[in-house]
């Protein structure tokens, strides 16, 4: 129920800040609208992305029980997990790109809390954009001709449905 708002409100207070090319943000319903937060960027400088991600992960409106943050560039949709995994997938390397902090704000709340410890948490800020160093050369991505998959539908819509 929180999802759409809480997305606006990281959205707004990253902006807010003064960061730039912040195309959208999105808290994912999967993640109980607080624990999965996806943002998209058009990247503007080195260090830009990790910039954001850890923004993200530390504002207020996101900082209480998060668990993850993925920066993605402008072409994916921060609400479409499927474009997120793809971003992760084909843009990432877990060696480099993904940080881990520790002790962060948690909750008794949090499942994975050991009874009777203290409510921290650890956070993975995943940058999964191109890197900036690699823009210009990076492989383009392969997209169908629309009017062809259109054709495709209707010729097989009944085996499509």
């Amino acid at each position: 129920m929180r999802t759409a708002l809480k997305s606006a409100m990281i959205e707004d207070q990253l902006v807010g800040l003064g960061v730039r090319g912040i195309k959208g943000a999105w808290a994912h319903e999967t993640g109980g609208g607080r624990l999965f937060i996806v943002v998209s960027i058009s990247q503007q400088y080195a260090g830009h992305a990790r910039q954001v991600g850890q923004l993200a992960g530390h504002i207020p409106t996101a900082a209480y029980m998060n668990r993850y943050v993925v920066v993605v560039d402008d072409d994916i949709d921060p609400k479409d997990l499927g474009e997120v995994v793809w971003a992760m997938s084909t843009r990432s390397d877990p060696a480099t790109d993904i940080e881990i902090n520790t002790r962060t704000w948690g909750s008794k709340l949090d499942p994975m809390l050991p009874k009777g410890q203290p409510p921290f948490n650890s956070r993975a800020v995943i940058d999964a954009c191109i890197p900036f160093e690699r823009r210009d050369e990076f492989a383009k991505v392969a997209v169908s001709d629309p009017a062809y998959l259109a054709s495709v539908a209707q010729r097989w819509a009944s085996v499509l449905g």
